[in-house]
């Protein structure tokens, strides 16, 4: 499946500081085609630098190329929710299900839900879920399932303190200004001992040191690439704990033949350089 991304374009951009660590002092990490990413020299996060301005990133997907956006999704919904189910099984989220709906119907926040097709799935699981999608694929998902999804960015919505149990975020992180306050409120709306999930591009994986900045994760609106050791950081400093980790994705398909595909996922997997990671934290007190 080919990565969906708005074209290289001109856009009113601003310098920031490290979103993890606030330094000012980078260094060059990828030269792609109209833009690029540095690293931080004290923590090694990788961002773009400048970046576009919130009200640019909002526009990519609720402005007018909201229904390019919304096909892609559409024509890939099936290929994205068994993946999503995958990562789901990987990190342990049916295990935590299981002991949730031991006490109560559990609620489950589901941030860039796109057209809800988790949402859906979680829903016929007894889950109450609530989503979150700024583009055409929320309206989507709300006229054809249903379902109770917000337009707004996540910190607008202004949840109460301590409403969901589980919250999700697959490839949501990395195209946010700022994943350091993201991060912030989604840990404000957790419940205590409330776990969240976060799936995110690995920029320290097998496929990103062979292609570089030709990646296909290193696209116009990545603004952020995380490594294991980043991600994990910014989890701990916002007030998470992380209980498990976990990668796939050794060769994209077509790139090499089918056998050596294969060999390369299992490696990737087990020894955690895949392409793609999901991490799963728990709310501290």
């Amino acid at each position: 499946m080919k990565t969906w991304s708005t074209p290289v374009r001109e856009e009113k951009n601003a310098a920031v500081p490290c979103c993890l660590c606030g330094s000012l002092s980078f260094k060059t990490a990828l030269v792609c085609g109209g833009f690029g990413y540095v690293s931080c020299k004290r923590c090694s996060l990788v961002q773009q630098n400048p970046q576009p301005v919130k009200d640019e990133v909002i526009d990519r997907y609720s402005g007018s190329s909201g229904s390019d956006y919304l096909s892609y999704e559409l024509e890939n919904e099936e290929n994205f929710l068994h993946l999503q189910q995958l990562a789901l099984k990987d990190s342990g989220f049916y295990d935590l299900e299981k002991e949730l709906m031991l006490h109560a119907q559990p609620s489950v926040l589901d941030i860039g839900c796109a057209t809800g097709a988790l949402p859906a799935f979680l829903r016929s699981r007894n889950w109450r879920v609530t989503g979150v999608e700024i583009s055409p694929a929320g309206e989507y998902a709300r006229n054809t399932r249903s379902l109770d999804i917000k337009s707004l960015p996540l910190e607008e919505n202004k949840f109460p303190d301590c409403s969901f149990d589980a919250v999700l975020a697959s490839h949501l992180i990395e195209h946010l200004n700022n994943p350091f306050s993201f991060l912030t409120e989604v840990h404000r709306i957790l419940k205590e001992n409330g776990r969240v999930f976060i799936t995110t591009p690995n920029i320290k994986g097998f496929q990103a040191h062979l292609f570089g900045k030709k990646w296909r994760s290193a696209i116009f609106d990545h603004l952020y690439l995380f490594s294991l050791n980043t991600l994990k950081a910014m989890m701990k400093r916002t007030g998470f704990r992380t209980e498990k980790i976990s990668t796939w994705g050794g060769l994209a398909a077509g790139t090499a033949p089918a056998r050596l595909k294969k060999t390369a996922d299992f490696l990737a997997k087990r020894f955690g350089f895949g392409d793609v990671m999901i991490i799963r934290a728990v709310r501290k007190q």
